[in-house]
């Protein structure tokens, strides 16, 4: 059973404040805005320029693609031109030439000399955006799409989309800009810190914090197919997991556990979250359903099971468990029974993530003085090491499963204080960025989209 723990009024509040990026325009297609396709976009596309992408992800990690990016004006055009470029330089696939062409048929030859690949070419006026995108090499138009908006916050949106259009035509596989994170802003005292549950987009703009701090929260997780975010409050001093809803700033305690809930996650398809259930001087792990708020138990090994995570097609489950003595990773299957373990590093393994690829999962080891962040296949083999630190933890994928988000943590030293913050880094263990953010922050959960 869930049971409200906020009050109406509150709740209204809340509601007024994340209703509003969803109902931006007209009866829309996506979250509000109007997506339109432009007459001419395939009139003009030659079929090569149709089909599919002629570069991979792992070749533009070694040649970053060329791509001319036009000035889109002042005001909302200066925005957008910010956005899509920032969202293109900081995936590292991408090289971007900045112009101040207004031209609606770019220059092929001049921008075939600079060594473009692809090229930008769009408009904005008032609440409306044109954007084309065309090879340089063949002066074919790949794609022509308008978009509609009402508020001057959503040309950001509009910035992302347009950069995940482009990703997803010259790459092949779909973008992550139009994308959220929520995470846990920290501020006050290390030793006595406030905790709230916060949401940004996934480049650290339209930053919302969402709880009031009396409450410490930990370990936000978005919803896979809704707005929702489960997490871990010790609400009256009592830890336990409850869902956040950002349509309506309600909040609901789930499974009414005698024990302490905690390191919730969603399944796939949205309609339960997965958590641990401590019993004893251990934890098992179970599933509870959001629509009766049935729970089922599908450990019980008397050790401490904890952090699991379910595989893309829903028919397994990661975990860590100290069954073996040291804490490890295991895998079984999403209906309990049958855990082996994969993970066989000096160490101990925590904080598993499947990818939503399915090809690895994305763990922390803790050893040597220190954390890593690393990935190995879900059988355990081929185990990477893709950063370290003082403290890495809270792997997140981003959609696509290409980029990783967690948390960075320093130690306190005379050279400066304790710090924690979220970071990024490619799959493959390069192009490591920090997401900026006005509060210390932690605890990060990458959302399948921005609606």
């Amino acid at each position: 059973m869930m049971r409200p723990i906020i009050s109406d009024n509150d709740a209204d509040i809340l509601r007024d404040v994340f209703i509003p990026r969803r109902s931006v325009l007209y009866g829309c297609a996506v979250g509000g805005i109007m997506v339109t396709p432009l007459s001419s976009a395939f009139a003009q596309a030659g079929k090569d320029a149709a089909g599919a992408a002629e570069i991979t992800v792992d070749r533009a990690r070694n040649e970053p693609i060329p791509i001319v990016i036009p000035n889109f004006g002042s005001g909302n055009g200066g925005v957008i031109t910010q956005v899509v470029t920032s969202d293109l330089n900081n995936t590292g696939l991408f090289r971007v030439i900045s112009s101040t062409s207004p031209t609606p048929t770019p220059d092929f030859a001049s921008y075939k000399a600079m060594g473009a690949r692809a090229v930008v070419t769009g408009s904005v006026s008032g609440g409306r955006v044109e954007f084309r995108l065309w090879n340089a090499l063949t002066g074919q138009q790949i794609q022509g799409t308008a978009y509609s908006f009402s508020g001057n916050g959503d040309a950001r949106r509009v910035a992302h989309m347009i950069g995940d259009v482009i990703y997803e035509r010259l790459l092949g596989e779909k973008g992550y800009f139009n994308t959220r994170i929520a995470y846990v802003s920290q501020t006050g005292r290390r030793t006595n810190p406030t905790k709230r549950l916060a949401v940004m987009d996934y480049d650290g703009a339209n930053n919302r914090i969402l709880t009031n701090g009396k409450w410490l929260v930990l370990t936000p997780r978005f919803s896979p197919v809704s707005n929702q975010i489960a997490f871990m409050s010790y609400v009256n001093d009592r830890p336990r997991v409850y869902l956040f809803n950002l349509q309506t700033g309600q909040q609901r305690l789930l499974g009414d556990f005698t024990g302490i809930s905690f390191a919730p996650r969603f399944s796939p398809d949205g309609r339960s979250v997965i958590m641990s259930v401590t019993r004893g001087a251990g934890s098992d792990i179970y599933v509870v359903d959001l629509a009766s708020g049935s729970k089922r138990q599908i450990t019980s090994s008397g050790a401490i099971d904890t952090s699991p995570c379910f595989s893309p097609d829903g028919s397994q489950i990661v975990f860590s468990s100290d069954r073996g003595g040291k804490q490890q990773l295991y895998v079984m299957s999403a209906s309990g029974g049958g855990a082996h373990r994969i993970s066989y590093g000096s160490g101990s393994y925590a904080n598993p993530v499947w990818s939503p690829r399915g090809d690895v999962i994305a763990f922390v080891r803790i050893g040597g003085g220190g954390f890593s962040l690393g990935t190995m296949a879900p059988d355990g083999t081929g185990e990477r090491i893709l950063t370290q630190g003082f403290t890495v933890e809270s792997p997140t994928f981003c959609p696509n499963g290409r980029v990783l988000a967690f948390c960075n943590q320093s130690a306190s030293s005379s050279a400066g204080g304790f710090s924690s913050s979220i970071r990024t880094i490619g799959v493959n263990g390069f192009n490591e960025r920090s997401i900026p953010t006005s509060t210390m922050a932690s605890g990060p959960s990458w959302s399948s989209s921005n609606t």
